[in-house]
């Protein structure tokens, strides 16, 4: 290199090989845009699967209770246990309680004005969290998929 050019790279403070590089600003800018986009990404996705698995455990309810009503139109009862050993998408069993033919209303759950949910059985899920209360507008019931009024209603106790 001649010295002429030597010194016109050193007036403007370049270097011939860093002159098509980043700096290190652009670099933190493109990271934090690529960080924001990512945890956006991961909600969204996320949001889709506990759908998903809500949709699931409806369809299985759904199932289990026309194994019930068939039990039910072959022996003119219902069942003491439940007739499948399906699992929840959060691989815990779904909760069944044989109604019929109890006195009160103890072991029903109910609404959030305290009315029973069904006359014959209870069938739900408890959802992502697993815990559950009688009353199913109780914080920790809310993520239970349930099963109401005689099986007019199966879905998210949240929207019930």
């Amino acid at each position: 290199m001649t010295p002429a050019l030597r010194s016109e790279y050193l007036d403007r403070g370049k270097a011939p090989f860093l002159s098509a590089g980043f700096t290190l600003l652009e670099l933190l800018f493109a990271l934090a845009i690529t960080a924001i986009l990512a945890v956006l990404a991961i909600s969204l996705f996320t949001k889709a699967i506990d759908k998903s698995k809500v949709a699931a455990a409806v369809a299985d309810i759904s199932i289990i209770q026309m194994e019930i009503q068939r039990y039910q139109s072959q022996n003119s009862t219902l069942p003491d246990v439940l007739p499948s050993d399906r699992r929840d998408p959060w691989d815990r069993p779904y909760i069944y309680t044989k109604l019929e033919g109890v006195k009160g209303n103890g072991s029903a759950r109910k609404d959030h004005a305290l009315n029973p949910l069904n006359s014959d059985y209870d069938l739900f899920s408890t959802g992502k969290n697993g815990v559950y209360k009688p009353q199913v507008s109780q914080k920790d019931s809310l993520d239970d998929i349930i099963r109401a009024r005689n099986g007019a209603y199966v879905g998210l106790a949240e929207d019930f």
